[in-house]
């Protein structure tokens, strides 16, 4: 499918101040960095196509149904290539990709596009797309607010031209963006984060249910609304969600636990547990909705709840069916047919090991099983939450 650059234009909008790194020339014409004339342009999306299909991978493709091992599951979740295990790999990965930087962090990658993706700002006021250095920059703001106000209006004007299908499902949620020291540089739409390959943040909660003994456990799981767009249908952590911009991990776990599983917040609040996080880096396939191969590098902040017999999770939206007090057995069947999403498999293993019920004895992958867990993502992370 052709993308025509006017027609994004026409949705692009003319009252947004111009910022001070804009200038007009004596005639009144804007001269934002980027700004091209309006000669016609279009892109095949079939010759950037054929660019991608040189990587030696191809579209990422969910594993069978199963029986999956603990690694299978890490290995379909945290599936961008490691330089370590296959620099060949790795490498067709990387030069495939546009870096994306803002101008005032010229030697800080933020995310990595798509070609495809990085066609359409080709001449776009506000972005810089250099072919030799394969990089997209944002080249107009200087603060937060400021490169905010102009991705919210390239990504409006994306949404409008009804291109990219991962934008049809608008969020009305920012996703917040850092820098090389922590600091919040701008914020997204959240639908839009994976076009830019940006890291993302959420948080997830296992609630559990032990007998008088403390013994036997259950583990509270929801199964997600056959509607979702992502994922539709598969089995889910007890509580999870994204992090908004200027949200705190643990205030977003209060806020989700009412909204999905109708948790009081006081329950919450003194009983959730934080204990770590779980990291990975996702090429996306089609279960997660939208265009395939779009990278998601993502944190995911995770908390135990231990609930007693009496409190019943409760679907309070439409994103989550119902939930199901499950037997550890169930649970790790659940997991061996592979239907848990993606990343929700990656934090019940995470559970799995620090309550004891995955051990080195219980699975000879236990070292590279836990290792993987926690990715080390190679762009600029929060430091504070």
């Amino acid at each position: 499918m052709a993308f025509n650059l006017n027609r994004l234009r026409e949705f692009l909008p003319t009252e947004l101040p111009h910022l001070p790194s804009w200038t007009n020339d004596d005639n009144g014409t804007d001269s934002r960095p980027g700004t091209a004339d309006d000669t016609a342009f279009s892109v095949d999306s079939d010759a950037i196509e054929h660019d991608q299909v040189q990587m030696e991978n191809a579209d990422p493709i969910p594993l069978s149904s199963g029986p999956k091992s603990h690694l299978d599951l890490i290995n379909e979740c945290d599936n961008f290539p490691y330089y370590q295990t296959n620099p060949k790999l790795f490498f067709a990965h990387i030069n495939t990709y546009y870096a994306f930087y803002v101008k005032d962090y010229p030697q800080t990658e933020l995310g990595y596009v798509l070609p495809s993706v990085a066609e359409v700002f080709r001449g776009l006021p506000d972005w810089k797309l250099d072919d030799e250095d394969r990089s997209l920059t944002l080249v107009t703001g200087s603060t937060n607010e400021e490169r905010s106000k102009v991705v919210e209006a390239t990504i409006r004007a994306m949404h409008a031209t009804e291109h990219f299908e991962v934008l049809s499902k608008w969020r009305d949620e920012l996703y917040p963006v850092f820098g090389p020291k922590g600091e919040l540089l701008f914020s997204m739409e959240r639908s839009a984060s994976p076009l830019f390959g940006i890291v993302t943040y959420g948080c997830h909660m296992t609630c559990y249910v032990k007998d008088k003994s403390g013994e036997q456990m259950k583990i509270w799981v929801p199964r997600r609304a056959a509607t979702k767009q992502t994922y539709g249908g598969m089995l889910d952590n007890t509580v999870a969600g994204g992090i908004a911009t200027g949200e705190s991990p643990f205030e977003s776990m209060v806020r989700e636990s009412a909204e999905e599983a109708s948790l009081p917040e006081e329950l919450v609040r003194k009983g959730a547990k934080a204990v770590g996080t779980v990291s990975y880096f996702l090429i996306r396939d089609g279960r997660a909705g939208g265009e395939k191969r779009l990278l998601q590098p993502e944190c995911q902040y995770v908390y135990d709840l231990e609930l007693d017999e009496s409190v019943v999770p409760k679907p309070s939206d439409d994103e989550v069916e119902s939930f199901e007090l499950m037997t550890l057995d169930a649970v790790k069947g659940a997991l061996r047919n592979g239907e848990f999403k993606p990343n929700c498999a990656l934090v019940m293993l995470d559970f799995f090991v620090r309550h004891g019920i995955l051990t080195p004895e219980s699975d000879e992958s236990y070292i590279e099983i836990v290792a993987r867990l926690h990715r080390r993502l190679d762009f600029p992370m929060q430091l504070r939450a």
